[in-house]
């Protein structure tokens, strides 16, 4: 488990203005990575660091001399269009990266006009997906989430009895994950109504979103080694946002007896920010499990995660419909939930992976699963918002959804924030819904 250092220093300020207004993401306490380039422009993709409403094109900054011949190493893999070798390089080499950039960006600091030319403004830039994700598994760990929709199809027993032992998942599809800003179409797929003899082949009705956490791995296993619980978040690299869209009656109709398949693999929507385990230090909250409930086996439990396995990190799903948008209106919010109220942590999550022996690579990808509070205003997909389609909820200009419709937007959005700390935020993961092909 990482300690707070002199990056945390909540009184820090930059000399990049921007950085210090409250209400940013990116204060100096965050540094979260990238991966841009400029609009308009063919240069290559390569990575940077947000800082209030700029980005440090860490590149350039290195060749501009603003960082010690020591670092060399590092900052070259930096240079390439995903952070995959970076991630690899383990939390010294992370940390060591970090510490620097603080200094270079804090009022008073050296070389600040060497390092202000390399900056770039944030609303000029396109961003790509910032790893190459080679294995995305996507888990299921709000028991909120998991008791709700249990209800809906098993009233008397909502939660299957392994629910409370494991961390369930399931593995995913990584090569329709894109970067926020993207459209997509509405997916087709086999429906069955309860009443009909035949499926037929048709666009999905019930398009849903699901507000998750993105889990980047960050140095990797060796196949055939287990990663132990105390050692699980030096292989984790950062958190960013994801949302994992899924087509509820593509995936009622299909997902007896191996799970979910084309009602989820058309399309998962990330923020293009990673933010460090180092910058969540601040952020973290004992992780607990009630009396009356089962508790870990060995392997899934210890002190440290009680004392601080969970993370406090607000999230926030946002609608925009397309009347909304044709009147100039901003989008609305419909449900704030938080990723400490997760039923297993994300180091349970990545022990558990391990423990048969499977190996992690460097860029892979963990969904949280949906994010869902205990309160109708703080679930994290439509399916429990409307009980299933039942009851639609209603939206301030008059429009009412019990799934999404085509021109809809969907933006999550995640920030940290406490009495001793400052807020930092997660940038957003936005996408919209164009008709079916």
């Amino acid at each position: 488990m990482l300690n707070l250092n002199e990056t945390h220093n909540p009184k820090l300020t930059s000399w990049v203005a921007s950085a210090n207004d409250r209400k940013t993401d990116f204060p100096i306490q965050n540094l979260p990575y990238s991966i841009f380039r400029r609009k308009g422009q063919s240069e290559a993709f390569r990575a940077g660091v947000a800082i209030g409403d700029q980005i440090v094109d860490l590149k350039a900054a290195h060749k501009a001399g603003v960082f010690p011949v020591g670092l060399t190493p590092t900052l070259k893999t930096l240079y390439k269009p995903r952070l995959n070798k970076f991630m690899s390089l383990g939390k010294d080499a992370w940390s060591e990266l970090r510490l620097h950039l603080s200094r270079a960006l804090r009022e008073g600091a050296d070389k600040i006009t060497q390092l202000e030319a390399c900056l770039v403004s944030q609303s000029q830039v396109d961003y790509k997906v910032p790893a190459r994700i080679g294995d995305y598994t996507d888990f299921y760990t709000s028991i909120h989430h998991a008791t709700n929709v249990g209800k809906l199809f098993r009233p008397d027993n909502p939660l299957l009895p392994n629910y409370q032992w494991v961390p369930i998942g399931y593995h995913g599809r990584s090569s329709s994950i894109r970067v926020s800003g993207h459209e997509f179409h509405r997916p087709c797929g086999q429906l069955k109504a309860p009443d009909a003899d035949t499926p037929i082949l048709a666009p999905c009705k019930r398009l849903d979103y699901e507000l998750e956490v993105g889990i980047y791995i960050g140095k990797g296993n060796e196949l055939g080694s287990a990663i132990a619980l105390d050692n699980a978040e030096d292989h984790v690299f950062g958190l960013g946002l994801l949302n994992d869209w899924s087509a509820r009656d593509i995936q009622a109709w299909e997902y007896q007896p191996l799970g979910p398949f084309l009602s989820k693999s058309f399309a998962s929507t990330v923020s293009p920010w990673i933010v460090t385990m180092e910058a969540l230090t601040p952020y973290r909250d004992n992780w607990s499990r009630q009396e009356s409930h089962p508790q870990p086996l060995p392997y899934l439990d210890s002190h440290d995660l009680r004392n601080s396995g969970a993370v406090d990190m607000h999230l926030e799903i946002h609608i925009q419909t397309a009347a909304m948008r044709a009147e100039g209106m901003p989008s609305e919010r419909v449900a704030l939930s938080n990723f400490n109220q997760s039923y297993w942590s994300i180091s349970q999550m990545v022990t558990h992976h391990t423990v048969n022996g499977c190996n992690l690579k460097a860029g892979d990808l963990f969904g949280s699963g949906t994010m869902s509070g205990p309160n109708a205003d703080s679930v994290g997909a439509l399916l429990e918002a409307t009980a299933g389609g039942r009851e639609p909820i209603m939206l301030g200009h008059g429009e009412k959804r019990t799934f999404l419709e085509d021109g809809d937007t969907v933006t999550l959005k995640g920030y940290c924030n406490n009495d001793n700390a400052p807020r930092i935020g997660f940038g957003e993961a936005s996408a919209r819904v164009l008709p079916a092909v």
